[in-house]
């Protein structure tokens, strides 16, 4: 049963639905460890404290086996500090595959990032495309609905038709008779309306 994407990949992350049973090897999980472990001594090798923390060492190391009394020095100037030669090839033939299973994880974690942005980024789009739609629905649906200027512009209208003919209206009562604009109150002459 493999927990990698690739099988034996000490760059692949972990899936984290599976665990390892009880009673396993548990090799998935060395694997992992070891991978965190060396992720972090690469991390620890790119800061200024370790470059800092190395060219002491050095510095230490030549002073020593330079001006320090002879019978305690364990590294000889005559042959080239040749431990020490060693010493830092060693550490560099490490470092190196170190830094570039770092690298390869990242990688993974950037590839697993990458491609959640993208789902992420089809979901907005997606979304965004479905509101432009909605907009749009609304807008023609309150293209059609009156506005206040048409609702106004047809109360006047009718108001004015209505003032024009009120006999039209079935609503409407009929007046009385009016009194004719030239006959005095005792007269008492109506006339009929227009």
């Amino acid at each position: 049963m493999s927990f990698f994407k690739r099988p034996g990949a000490l760059d692949a992350p972990r899936s984290t639905s599976v665990r390892t049973p009880r009673g396993g090897s548990g090799n998935a999980s060395t694997n992992e460890r070891f991978g965190r472990w060396t992720e972090s001594i690469a991390r620890g090798m790119g800061t200024p404290w370790f470059l800092l923390f190395l060219t002491l060492v050095c510095v230490a190391w030549l002073l020593w086996n330079t001006i320090g009394p002879e019978e305690f020095r364990f590294d000889s100037a005559a042959l080239g500090f040749t431990a020490l030669t060693l010493i830092l090839s060693l550490q560099a033939s490490y470092a190196a595959p170190m830094i570039l299973l770092a690298q390869n994880r990242q990688d993974d974690r950037d590839r697993v990032q990458i491609e959640q942005d993208r789902q992420r980024a089809e979901r907005n789009l997606a979304d965004t495309e479905f509101l432009a739609r909605e907009v749009v629905a609304l807008r023609l649906a309150l293209k059609d609905l009156p506005d206040r200027d048409f609702v106004r512009a047809e109360l006047k209208a009718l108001l004015a038709e209505l003032a024009d003919d009120p006999d039209q209206h079935p609503n409407h009562e009929p007046r009385t008779a009016r009194k004719a604009p030239g006959a005095s109150a005792a007269e008492g002459t109506d006339v009929a309306p227009h």
